[in-house]
């Protein structure tokens, strides 16, 4: 009996041997019913092991029948074991996890400082919002091709991205309102802007590393600021960890646009901060001896290789009641761009201008991008918390621009014989932008029905352009053979403008119930006191010997010897102004909380008082000027769940938009291709927005949302080129509010994880339309030519019609392979408003594609890679009609048949690569 029992189990063992099953499953947070990415799936038989993916799941193939114990385990999370019979059918696993709360001083700490950094998390957060937000997570930040917040955010659906000389992001617009349109916060606080003209902030100056994630608000409450009409960008900067980490990361590389060409810099270190006018006095008469030569000491060389690295600190004591965490971020690259600039002009009665002269730009620039963050919080009990944060940002800019000018318009221009007239011009730029933020916050549970939070706030921001030179010599092309002779006039700037904030924030709210429903209801006051100190001051130097022949008696621009024209400078200038702005607001707000719905909705008001005072008037009709004014902003966003994974969402809110400063400071500025004015009569512009929108949340990782918006805009501010009525035919680009606008559309977010592979993708339809007036000119009966006004309609400036993002992402937790491509796509947008009928200029469509990798070789060390602008996507700006007089101009079949190229700029690609560490 026990031989037939023997062989019996002989042959079942064989035949279950025989069989080979799979066992996979899903590995979620108990808790929260989030995936856990990267968690080890591992059998207690040698070689069979799994990681889990994106969306939390793994898969072990090709398992002999039998019995398995399995070990799941993950950081932070206790490790269970169970047991599994395999056979020869699959077999699936839903295993729950539970954080390990060991060396935790209790439950409510843990939640306290829970990881907001993760994917899931942003979507949790989404999901939980009060209005509709999107979110970039810290995880992501950290995976993504991006350096730079500025070129982080194109990455959210709705949004486009306004690039600077050098092809790098710089400002953001949302949903086709042009950057003026949203504002920037850190923590949720405000912060000045830099710039030395508009209020909005260069986002370029945010190393993305800084942040622990970046979130979007497309619609206000009223607890929110009410100058948005676009959205509000808040970077949410790294929080303290719940253990000791160290974190750091070093990376070289280059741009391939110095493997074609030369680097030109000049020589910084003899630039003078300040003005010969600011250090002697304004009874000081400058002679040559006060312009130091260095920025026209220009020397061409390969750069050296680009610098990237950042370093984190952060802890908790005593016993997680104390976080600490500081961190810096700093970045020494090169970048450059190869570019082509047409100048044009609408002559006579042509319908479109002709082309007058072609500038063919080598910019060279050396950026230094230097960011530091300090978080000190402290909970002093279950009820009280303090936390104190200060963010310093610096970003420095030396740009050379090497310019050839062929003049197109003049009697000498035969391209057939090689014949042109040609200036040879160099401009050497500084620029330094400098945010400093100290905010010191309190969070108060007074009772178990009152909670009280407020926050004290000092900024600065500052934009220092210090002898900003610019020098040409005349030339000529005779037989192709182009040469250099006569040296030009050059001008010496000076500019310098400061910003300081003092802000607080008091916030009350009540907890309470209506019809056993949860009710809260807040309220508060803000008060903000900005002061604005801007100074401008040029001299002209003329060459002393105006017959000096290059090649003969100068070789090399520093050897021209100049006469100073205008010693005492020229301050007269709309950038020379003092000017404050008193912000006081208040809101009050109700959040409803019903079985199925959220309603939070209430009344914002804010009170503004702005003025400035010129320094230099010299006869302007407006010195001075001063608008108040009082805004009454209501608000309602309504959320009801369908289900426990489905939302829609409604929301109306009333915005503004403030003009800047400088745009309602009469007097004009000199810039490169146009000169701009002020507006004193400039208005704030007022706008309803409605958005609705449907989200779908079928696992904790994964979302699709689909959402329309509308905003009715009320004397938007707008840019245009305008002919000065009290100064003849001098042509301005000023600011102006042209009657209304109306802008909508419609919004898709897609975000879907399988296995190892991600997809993020969306894309935006927006519609925008505003009449104003446009020129033509015709010859009256008399034959002398006459500007008639005509109406025309167009979209907002800045508004792409279509927007569209796509990532592909890779993760094998198994192999320590992480990897995205991501792919923006910008529809052609107006870059500049024309004056003329017909002549505004268009920038063109263009898609940008991005990619990094990271490859972990252990738990501490992980190697990585960046590449950017992977298909060399060159920014075009065109008129949409033709001049026959431009179909001999070389270039201008780019256009096509029905396109006139004013602008094509070369960025070429930038790669990196480093390594990253983490204790």
């Amino acid at each position: 009996m026990n031989k037939i029992y023997s062989l019996i189990s002989f042959f079942i063992l064989i035949t279950f041997t025989a069989f080979s099953g799979t066992l996979s499953g899903i590995v979620i947070d108990k808790e929260t019913g989030e995936p856990l990415i990267g968690a080890n799936v591992r059998l207690d038989k040698k070689g069979f092991y799994d990681a889990t993916g994106l969306d939390g799941s793994f898969s072990i193939k090709n398992l002999p029948a039998g019995k398995y114990q399995v070990k799941i385990s993950y950081v932070a999370y206790e490790t269970i074991t169970q047991e599994v019979i395999i056979g020869k059918d699959n077999t699936f696993l839903k295993l729950s996890l539970v954080p390990d709360l060991k060396q935790s001083l209790n439950e409510v700490v843990v939640t306290a400082t829970s990881d907001k950094s993760t994917e899931n998390s942003a979507r949790f957060s989404e999901r939980k919002a009060n209005q509709l937000m999107n979110i970039v997570s810290g995880r992501a930040i950290e995976i993504s091709p991006d350096l730079t917040v500025a070129n982080l955010i194109q990455r959210v659906s709705g949004i486009s991205i306004e690039r600077n000389s050098n092809g790098d992001g710089q400002y953001a617009i949302l949903r086709g309102m042009d950057k003026r349109y949203n504002y920037t916060l850190v923590n949720g606080i405000k912060i000045p802007s830099p710039d030395n003209k508009y209020r909005y902030v260069p986002l370029d100056i945010f190393p993305s590393e800084l942040l622990g994630r970046l979130e979007v608000f497309k619609t206000l409450t009223p607890d929110l600021e009410g100058d948005a009409v676009g959205g509000v960008v808040n970077m949410v900067m790294k929080d303290a960890p719940n253990q000791l980490e160290i974190k750091g990361n070093l990376a070289g590389g280059y741009n391939e646009l110095f493997m074609n060409r030369g680097f030109t810099s000049f020589d910084a270190s003899q630039i003078q901060k300040q003005s010969p006018y600011e250090l002697n006095g304004s009874t000081y008469s400058a002679t040559s001896k006060d312009f130091p030569k260095g920025t026209l000491t220009l020397q061409t060389k390969n750069p050296i290789p680009n610098i990237v690295g950042g370093l984190s600190i952060g802890n908790r004591f005593l016993q997680n009641r104390l976080g600490v965490i500081l961190a810096g971020s700093f970045q020494n690259t090169y970048r450059g761009s190869n570019s082509k600039f047409f100048s044009s002009t609408v002559y006579d009665t042509e319908k479109t201008s002709r082309i007058t002269s072609l500038a063919e730009r080598q910019y060279s620039e050396r950026q230094e991008r230097l960011g530091l963050h300090a978080k000190i919080d402290f909970r002093l009990n279950e009820r009280n918390k303090l936390q104190w944060y200060n963010a310093y940002m610096n970003l420095i800019n030396e740009q050379l621009r090497d310019t050839k000018t062929t003049e197109y318009s003049s009697g000498g221009y035969d391209p057939e014989k090689g014949n042109a007239g040609l200036t040879f011009g160099v401009r050497s730029r500084l620029t330094q932008q400098q945010i400093f933020n100290s905010t010191l916050q309190g969070t108060h549970q007074l009772s178990d029905k009152f909670k009280f939070n407020w926050s004290a706030v000092y900024s600065t921001a500052s934009n220092q352009v210090p002898d900003n030179t610019s020098f040409s010599v005349l030339g000529k092309r005779e037989n192709f053979v182009e040469t250099k002779i006569y040296p030009q006039q050059s001008s010496r700037r000076w500019e310098h403008n400061d910003d300081r904030d003092l802000a607080t924030y008091l916030n009350l709210t009540y907890l309470s119930s209506w019809k056993s429903n949860p009710l809260e209801i807040s309220t508060g006051v803000l008060y903000r006191d900005k002061q604005r100190s801007n100074f401008y001051n040029n001299y002209v130097l003329q060459p002393t010997n105006p017959f000096a022949v290059f090649g003969k008696d100068f070789n090399n621009y520093n050897e021209v010897d100049f006469t100073v024209q205008n010693p005492r400078g020229t301050v007269a200038s709309a950038l020379n102004y003092d000017a404050t702005e008193k912000i006081a607001a208040g809101y009050l707000m109700a959040k409803l909380n019903t079985k199925a719905t959220q309603f939070i909705g209430g009344l914002r008001v804010e009170n503004t008082d702005q003025g400035y005072q010129m320094l230099f008037p010299l006869g302007e009709l407006h010195p001075s000027g001063n608008q108040v004014y009082t805004d009454f902003l209501p608000s309602l966003n309504v959320k009801h769940s369908l289900n426990n994974i489905q939302n829609l969402r409604a929301s109306y809110f009333r915005s503004i938009n403030r003009p800047g400063f400088f745009e309602i400071v009469p007097g004009k500025v000199v810039n490169e291709e146009f000169q701009e004015r002020g507006n004193p009569d400039l208005q704030r512009a007022v706008a309803d927005n409605i958005d609705l929108r449907y989200e779908y949340f079928p696992n904790a990782s994964d979302q699709i949302m689909a959402g329309v918006f509308y905003k009715y805009i009320k004397n938007p501010i707008e840019y245009t080129l305008q002919v000065d009525e009290t100064r003849g035919q001098d042509v301005f680009y000023t600011p102006g509010n042209f009657g209304n606008a109306n802008n909508y559309g419609l919004e898709l977010d897609v975000i879907k994880y399988f296995k190892n592979f991600g997809i993020k993708a969306n894309y935006t339809y927006t519609h925008s339309s505003i009449t104003t007036k446009k020129n033509i000119r015709v010859r009256n009966s008399s034959g002398n030519l006459e500007s008639i006004s005509v109406n025309q309609t167009r979209p907002l400036y800045g508004q792409s019609e279509h927007i569209g993002n796509f990532s592909l992402l890779y993760r094998n937790s198994k192999t320590g392979w992480d990897a995205q491509l991501a792919a923006s796509y910008t529809g052609e947008r107006i870059n500049t408003v024309s004056q003329f009928l017909d002549n505004d200029l268009w920038q063109e469509a263009f898609v940008q594609m991005d990619f990094s990798i990271e490859k972990k070789l252990s738990d501490r060390w992980v190697i990585f890679g960046k590449a950017n602008n992977l298909l060399n996507t060159p920014m075009r700006v065109f008129i949409k009609n033709t001049n026959p007089v431009n179909a001999n101009i070389p270039e201008q079949s780019k256009g096509g048949n029905d396109k006139t190229l004013i602008r094509e700029d070369y960025y070429q690609r930038s790669y990196l690569i480093g390594i990253k560490f983490k204790y």
